[in-house]
C-alpha cells in the first residue's frame, strides 16, 4: 500500500469521524445544550441537530418530561410547640433548559432544599389543628413559593404534595381522649336536647288534653242547660195542658198530676246514697185516698161554676 492510499484512508477516516461528532440525534423529552469553546450558544430539540465538529459540543442532558421529586421525612415545630413528622413529594417541569443547565448547580438538590426549607417555614406558621385540617391549604402555599423561587431555574412547580404528617404518639393518645370527650359531651348534648324534646312534647299533649277536656266540660254543661231548659219547658207545657184540662172540666188531669208529683218525690227520697231501707208510712193510703178526694172538690168546683 502507497504512502498517497494511507492518506487517502486517513482522510475517509477523519471525515467519518468529524461526520459522526457533527451529527446529534436528540430523543423525545429531552432538551441538550451546545457550547462552543465552554460558552453555551443554543439548545438542540429532539430529533436529528448538527453541531461544528471539534468547535462546539454538548454540554448538558436535560428531560423536558414532568418529574417526580421525594421529599424525605423531617421534623416540623409547629406554632404551638407540637413536633410533627412531614414528608411529601414535589411535581416538577424543566421549561427552559439553558436557566436549568447554567442558572443553578444540581438542579434536584436545589429544588428539594428548597422544598424541605419552604415546608418548615409554611407548616411551623401554623397550630397542630390547623395542620391537620387544612392539608390542601398546605399544599397550596407550597407551591406558590417554590414555583415563585424556582422560576428563575426555568423550572414550572407542578404539584406539591404532603404525603404524611405524623404527631407524636403521646400526642396522638391525647388528641384520642380529647376526640373520645368530645363525642361524650356531643352525645350528652344531643341526650338532653331530646329530654327537653320531651318534656315540651308532654307538656304540649297535657296543655292540649286539658283544652279538649275543658271543652268537653263546657260542651256538656251546655247540653246540660239545654236538657233543663227543654224538661222546664215540658213540664211548663205539661203543666198548662193540666190546667186547660182542668178548666174543661177533666177530674182526671189532676188525680194524674198529683200522682206523677208523688211519685216523682218519693223516686228522689228512694234514690239518695244514704238510703238503703224505704219505709212506706202508713198514711200513704191516706195520701192515695186524699188524690181521690181532690178529684172530688174539683169535681164539685167544676159543677158549681157551671151552675154559676
Amino acid at each position: 500500500m502507497s504512502g498517497s492510499d494511507m492518506v487517502i484512508i486517513a482522510i475517509v477516516a477523519v471525515l467519518i469521524v468529524t461526520v459522526f461528532a457533527g451529527v446529534k440525534t436528540v430523543p423525545q423529552g429531552s432538551n441538550w445544550t451546545v457550547e462552543r469553546f465552554g460558552r453555551y450558544t443554543r439548545t438542540l430539540k429532539p430529533g436529528l441537530n448538527i453541531i461544528t465538529p471539534f468547535v462546539e459540543q454538548i454540554g448538558a442532558k436535560l428531560s423536558m418530561m414532568e418529574q417526580v421529586l421525594d421529599v424525605p421525612t423531617q421534623e416540623v415545630i409547629t406554632k404551638d410547640n407540637a413536633t410533627v413528622s412531614v414528608d411529601g413529594v414535589a411535581f416538577f417541569q424543566v421549561l427552559d433548559a439553558a436557566k436549568a443547565a447554567y442558572e443553578v448547580q444540581s438542579l434536584e438538590t436545589a429544588i428539594l432544599n428548597l422544598v424541605m426549607t419552604n415546608i418548615r417555614t409554611v407548616m411551623g406558621s401554623m397550630d397542630l389543628d390547623q395542620l391537620l385540617s387544612h392539608r390542601d391549604e398546605i399544599n397550596v402555599r407550597l407551591l406558590s413559593v417554590v414555583d415563585a423561587a424556582a422560576a428563575s431555574w426555568g423550572v414550572k412547580a407542578n404539584r406539591i404534595e404532603i404525603k404524611d404528617i405524623i404527631p407524636p404518639a403521646d400526642l396522638v393518645a391525647s388528641m384520642g381522649r380529647q376526640m373520645k370527650a368530645e363525642r361524650d359531651k356531643r352525645a350528652a348534648v344531643l341526650e338532653a336536647e331530646g329530654s327537653r324534646q320531651s318534656e315540651i312534647l308532654r307538656a304540649e299533649g297535657q296543655k292540649q288534653a286539658q283544652i279538649l277536656e275543658a271543652e268537653g266540660r263546657r260542651e256538656a254543661a251546655f247540653r246540660d242547660a239545654e236538657a233543663r231548659e227543654r224538661l222546664a219547658e215540658a213540664e211548663a207545657k205539661a203543666t198548662l195542658m193540666v190546667s186547660e184540662a182542668i178548666a174543661k172540666g177533666d177530674l182526671q188531669a189532676i188525680n194524674y198530676f198529683v200522682a206523677q208529683k208523688y211519685i216523682e218525690a218519693f223516686k228522689e227520697m228512694a234514690s239518695a246514697p244514704n238510703q238503703k231501707v224505704v219505709l212506706i208510712p202508713m198514711e200513704a193510703t191516706s195520701i192515695i185516698g186524699s188524690i181521690a178526694g181532690i178529684a172530688e172538690i174539683a169535681k164539685s168546683a167544676l159543677a158549681h161554676d157551671r151552675k154559676a
